[in-house]
């Protein structure tokens, strides 16, 4: 069983009891944190459910777990014979959030 879901722009394919990294929302680790926006549901008889645009009757629950940083991108710019490098880094925060269950109404 797994489900799709929206959150932050970002579509993410979840399964019960697995982690999940969202874009840094303010969380506080331990509270839970539910889906709004499910776009499909598929359970294990094969039963699809998509939504138009989203599921009203399924919703996925979780526990926000302490926040985590993305790995480290490094963006370069450069322009021949005028001089000009610089160099920049950049690490994403993400919220790390437990799926808890995905229930259906």
């Amino acid at each position: 069983m797994y489900a799709i879901v929206d959150q932050g722009g970002n579509q993410h394919k979840v399964r019960e009891g697995e982690v999940v990294r969202i874009d840094s929302a303010a969380l506080n680790p331990g509270e839970s944190f539910t889906f709004q926006r499910v776009l499909m549901y598929t359970d294990e008889a094969g039963d699809v459910r998509i939504g138009k645009p989203y599921l009203t009757d399924v919703t996925v629950t979780g526990t926000v777990r302490p926040p985590v940083r993305g790995p480290k991108t490094i963006a370069i710019r450069y322009k021949k014979r005028k001089g000009i490098r610089t160099r920049h880094g950049h690490r994403q925060n993400y919220q790390q959030v437990l799926i808890g269950n995905i229930t259906v109404a």
